[in-house]
């Protein structure tokens, strides 16, 4: 799929060298190089949206020969490991971002990193920097939300989520999250709320129950817990939802 573009080379024999190569022709290589990236890139996030992790590393596996370094594709093998629950080697990949990196996604994928381990408090302090990074990413507030949810900041976690509802008010996990930390800090009436706003009445009745029973799951275990084995985005996804995609 990725065309390699080769260097001009003198050419032994009969007195022949290569044309000598244009800036614009530079530029334009160079475009397309990039172009060819952007659309490989694009192809194993498809992947891993499409619930095929396992494609998706296949294809970074591919990917790194040709673009090796490269910080995007770095974080999406940390994210599809974690799909995985291939928690150590979601750890050992993360180890390859340059720690210097402070940019939106890479404090949010180490956030995830945490979380998995059931690190929350230390994913929320991750998740705040990556917000204060990048204030309008919706997932990050909500992955925010979540943690400080699971951290036993059942407050804090309402008003991260509401921030993430404003930024995404159609997606339906983000809303169901918000539905979650409502009911975990005994904001009942705010909770049905907009439990009611979910047309549907046999999806309404589905989403409460397991709303009730993931807050008293929490509950029980003290809000703090062990180790997720789901999404880092929140096992809280009903009225038809997928969990939103993890950074990039």
């Amino acid at each position: 799929m990725i065309r390699f573009l080769l260097p001009a080379m003198v050419l032994a024999g009969a007195g022949l060298t290569a044309a000598p190569v244009g800036a614009a022709e530079l530029t334009h290589d160079a475009a397309s190089e990039a172009s060819t990236r952007g659309l490989y890139l694009a192809l194993i996030r498809q992947a891993r949206t499409d619930g095929r992790p396992r494609a998706a590393i296949a294809y970074l596996d591919d990917f790194d020969r040709r673009h090796p370094d490269d910080r995007d594709a770095q974080i999406l093998r940390v994210n599809c490991l974690l799909d995985l629950s291939r928690v150590d080697e979601a750890r050992r990949a993360l180890a390859r971002i340059p720690a210097s990196d402070h940019s939106g996604a890479a404090l949010a994928i180490r956030g995830h990193v945490m979380a998995a381990q059931g690190d929350w408090t230390g994913a929320s302090a991750q998740y705040t920097a990556a917000l204060q990074a990048s204030p309008a990413d919706p997932f990050i507030a909500n992955a925010l939300g979540y943690a400080l949810l699971r951290a036993g900041q059942a407050q804090a976690a309402v008003e991260a989520l509401r921030s993430a509802g404003d930024l995404a008010p159609d997606d339906a996990v983000l809303r169901n999250n918000l539905i979650l930390a409502l009911t975990v800090s005994g904001r009942l009436g705010e909770a049905e709320a907009l439990l009611a706003r979910v047309q549907d009445g046999g999806e309404r009745s589905r989403l409460r129950r397991q709303v009730a029973g993931e807050a008293a799951r929490i509950a029980a275990a003290g809000a703090i817990v062990g180790p997720v084995t789901g999404p880092v985005a929140g096992p809280v996804t009903g009225a038809g939802a997928a969990a939103a995609p993890r950074g990039s």
